[in-house]
C-alpha cells in the first residue's frame, strides 16, 4: 500500500485524478452490473430473452461505439467525453433502478454502454499524454485502481442489495454524479500533442482521422495479434465458470465469485511489483511476449487436473485465475504503451477506440468459438481439448507479437502520416 501511495503521488495531479476516477467508475459499475440480470428476471419478471437483450444492448453500445468515442476525444479534447460519459452513466444507472418498461430499460442500458465508449478511450489517451515517458508506470498504477474498483464493487453492491436494488442503482448513480462535478471543476482541458491546435483539429475530418488509423499497418497488425489475449482474459466469465459448475454443481456459483476475488486481488497486490520486475528483466516487446505466453499456460493446470476430483479441479481453477491475472498484469502496461507508440502520438484516443473495438469483436467471435468447443468437448468427456486450445491461443499471440517485434513492426514510427483535410 505504501508503494502504491508513493507511486501515485509521483504523477501529476491530472493523472492522480484519473486514477481515482477509474477506481470510482469501476466501484459503481461493479456494484450494480453483477446483480442486474437477477433484478430483471426476478423482481421485474422479464423473460430470459429480454434480459439477454438488455444486457446485450449495453455491451453492443459500448464495444461498437469505442471508435466514435475516441474520435470525439481527439477532435474536441479529452475532458469533454470523460465528463459527458460520467453524466450519461449517471442518468443510465438511475433509470435502471427506477423504470420497469422494456423500452426504458433498453434506453438506460444503451446509455450506460455509450458512456463507457465515451470516457474509456479519452481517459487512456489523457493518461498517456500526461504521463509522458512514464507511460508504462502510469498504466501499471492505473490498473491497480481499476482492479481495486472491480474487487470492492460487488461487495459493496451485495451489502446495498440487502436493502433494495433501487438503492444500489441510486448509490451508483450518485457516485457518477459526484465524479461529473469533480471532473468539471478539477480536470484540466487536455488535447493530444499534435491535436492541441484548434485550427488543426477542426480542419481534419472524421474520415481523415479514420483513414490515418486504417493506414497504420503496424498498429493494425498489433491489434490483430493481441485479440487472443482478450479472448483468454474473458474466460474468467465463460469457460472457468462452466468448469466450476461442471465440477462442483450448485457450489459452482460460489466458487466463481471466489475466482473473481482471486483475479482482482492478484492484480491489485502484484501489479506494481510485476511491472517493476518485467522492466528490469525484459525489453517492452519481450515483456509482452512472455506475458502472453504465460496467459496461455494458465490453463494447463485444468488440462492436467482429473475431472473426477472436484478438489483438484477447484485447485486448478484457482491456479489458472491467479496465473492469468498475474500474466495479464505483466502485459497490460506494455500493451497500452505500445498502442501509444504505434500511433506516433497522433490521434491517440482514436487509436485506442479502434483497438477496443477490434478487441470487443474478437471477444464476441472468440466466445462463440470457445462455447462451441466446450459443448463438443463436454459431450465427449474431453475438456482437456478446451484448455489446450486456450494454451495454444496464448502461444500464438506470443509468437505473433514476437514476429512483429523481430521484423521491426513494433518500433515507434519516425514520422506519423498526416491526415488530409476533409
Amino acid at each position: 500500500m505504501k508503494s502504491l501511495i508513493s507511486q501515485t503521488r509521483s504523477f501529476p495531479a491530472p493523472v492522480r485524478l484519473l486514477m481515482a476516477n477509474q477506481f470510482a467508475i469501476n466501484l459503481a459499475f461493479y456494484m450494480l452490473m453483477p446483480y442486474l440480470a437477477a433484478h430483471l428476471s426476478g423482481e421485474l419478471g422479464l423473460a430470459a430473452w429480454t434480459v439477454g437483450l438488455v444486457l446485450g444492448v449495453r455491451n453492443l453500445s459500448q464495444q461498437g461505439m469505442f471508435l466514435i468515442g475516441g474520435t470525439i476525444a481527439d477532435r474536441f479534447g479529452y475532458k469533454a467525453p470523460i465528463l459527458a460519459g460520467c453524466v450519461l452513466r449517471t442518468l443510465g444507472f438511475a433509470l435502471l433502478g427506477w423504470v420497469d418498461s422494456l423500452p426504458a430499460l433498453i434506453a438506460a442500458s444503451a446509455a450506460t454502454g455509450f458512456a463507457g465508449a465515451l470516457f474509456n478511450p479519452a481517459v487512456r489517451a489523457y493518461l498517456a499524454v500526461e504521463a509522458g515517458e512514464r507511460r508504462v508506470d502510469a498504466f501499471a498504477t492505473f490498473n491497480v485502481y481499476y482492479q481495486a474498483g472491480m474487487l470492492l464493487g460487488p461487495l459493496v453492491g451485495l451489502g446495498l442489495l440487502a436493502a433494495d436494488f433501487r438503492l444500489v442503482c441510486t448509490v451508483a448513480a450518485a457516485i457518477f454524479a459526484a465524479l461529473s462535478v469533480l471532473q468539471a471543476r478539477a480536470l484540466p482541458q487536455r488535447h493530444g500533442a499534435v491535436e492541441g491546435r484548434a485550427d488543426a483539429r477542426t480542419a481534419v475530418g472524421v474520415w481523415a482521422q479514420w483513414r490515418q488509423v486504417a493506414a497504420n499497418r503496424p498498429f493494425l497488425l498489433f491489434s490483430a495479434a493481441m485479440i487472443g489475449s482478450y479472448v483468454l482474459t474473458f474466460q474468467v466469465y465463460l469457460a472457468l465458470p462452466l468448469a466450476a459448475e461442471a465440477a462442483l454443481g450448485a457450489d459452482g456459483t460460489k466458487a466463481t465469485s471466489g475466482l473473481f476475488v482471486v483475479s482482482a486481488g492478484v492484480a491489485v497486490a502484484g501489479q506494481l511489483r510485476l511491472t517493476g520486475w518485467a522492466k528490469r528483466r525484459f525489453t517492452p516487446h519481450q515483456a509482452l511476449t512472455a506475458g502472453l505466453a504465460a496467459m496461455g499456460t494458465a490453463f494447463l493446470p485444468l488440462a492436467l487436473a482429473p475431472a473426477s476430483s472436484s478438489v483438484a479441479v477447484l485447485g486448478a481453477l484457482v491456479a489458472a485465475v491467479a496465473v492469468l491475472a498475474a500474466a495479464g498484469a505483466v502485459v497490460y502496461p506494455f500493451e497500452m504503451d505500445t498502442v501509444v507508440a504505434l500511433s506516433g502520438n497522433e490521434l491517440v484516443a482514436t487509436h485506442y477506440g479502434f483497438y477496443n473495438t477490434v478487441s470487443g469483436l474478437g471477444i464476441t467471435l472468440g466466445n462463440l468459438a470457445c462455447g462451441a468447443l466446450w459443448d463438443y468437448a463436454h459431450a465427449r468427456d474431453a475438456l482437456w481439448l478446451v484448455w489446450l486450445t486456450l494454451t495454444a491461443t496464448g502461444a500464438g499471440c506470443a509468437a505473433a507479437v514476437a514476429a512483429l517485434a523481430r521484423t521491426g513492426r513494433l518500433t515507434v514510427p519516425a514520422q506519423a502520416p498526416q491526415p488530409s483535410a476533409a
